[in-house]
């Protein structure tokens, strides 16, 4: 009984991670309409950006936590003036082509600057375990979790409270009329909303970093992740990334711990399927005829 509430809490700090990448990749889909294949890419770069604030400019980790944010926005917000604006009347796959030729050069940049080689973020923390009844924690892993539970309250706040996020879901429900009725500035919205995307994406690769290695092919390992996040959640749902984010980490947790660590990252899959055949737009996503 011990090890499997262990298990389970090990589940829930990584599934709350899980949660916040791909809440990014499902409010980027949602209220733009765009399957960003280069998602996993943002995810690592930040952790590089993490990486090299602490390392090269021994800059405290906190700032490298905003370092990464701002950085990797900043960069999500470029892209959608200088190319994904071009193309946002273009069929779903044209995006997709994009985003994919976006993901292979920024893989390749990350090869360039780090010649392959994995690095770790130096943790501020502890490496004693804190002891919390049954279970054992490790203050890192404890940190990213709280963290990202935080930051996703913040972005459904944002969302739900102030102006600019009231824009972001009235161009989600009718971007036309939102336009003309409303006077939104579409431009802006669009830009503020993969920026934020890809923002909590690098947040996610910067709160990682600290447990496992950064690398520049570690974005596959995360956009597989986010999108098995997604698909079982409903494509453009926030209540259901974040449950699903929560269950694809128990699963995975316990599937290591009682199978095999080899079986872990087939659970992903295994729930793909089963949800797809059951409920094919996702267990919180809505059906369109």
């Amino acid at each position: 009984m011990n090890q499997f509430v262990q298990q389970a809490a090990n589940g829930l700090l990584l599934g709350s991670i899980y949660s916040l990448i791909a809440l990014g990749l499902s409010m980027i889909f949602g209220m733009m309409n765009i399957v960003n294949v280069a998602h996993g890419d943002f995810y690592m770069l930040g952790a590089l950006v993490a990486y090299y604030t602490v390392a090269s400019f021994h800059l405290p980790y906190a700032v490298a936590v905003v370092a990464s944010v701002a950085v990797v926005g900043a960069l999500g917000a470029a892209i959608e003036r200088g190319i994904l604006r071009r193309v946002r009347e273009s069929a779903m796959v044209t995006t997709m082509l994009i985003t994919l030729g976006l993901s292979l050069l920024l893989q390749n940049f990350s090869l360039m600057a780090t010649g392959g080689v994995p690095h770790f973020i130096r943790s501020p923390f502890s490496p004693e375990p804190l002891v919390l009844g049954l279970v054992h924690v490790a203050p890192a892993r404890l940190f990213a979790a709280v963290f990202s539970i935080l930051f996703i309250i913040a972005v459904h706040l944002f969302l739900t409270r102030t102006k600019w996020g009231n824009a972001m879901r009235a161009c989600f429900q009718d971007k036309t009329a939102a336009s003309l009725a409303a006077g939104i500035d579409i431009e802006k919205v669009y830009a503020l909303t993969f920026a934020l995307g890809v923002g909590m994406a690098a947040l996610a690769g910067t709160l990682l970093g600290t447990i496992f290695f950064v690398d520049p092919m570690m974005g596959a390992k995360g956009m597989t992740k986010s999108f098995v996040v997604v698909i079982v959640g409903g494509m453009g749902s926030f209540v259901g990334a974040i449950f699903s984010g929560l269950l694809l980490g128990v699963t995975e947790t316990l599937a290591a711990a009682y199978l095999s660590s080899g079986y872990k990252d087939v659970v992903g899959f295994i729930l793909v399927v089963l949800v797809l055949t059951f409920r094919p737009a996702g267990l919180f996503g809505k059906r369109i005829r």
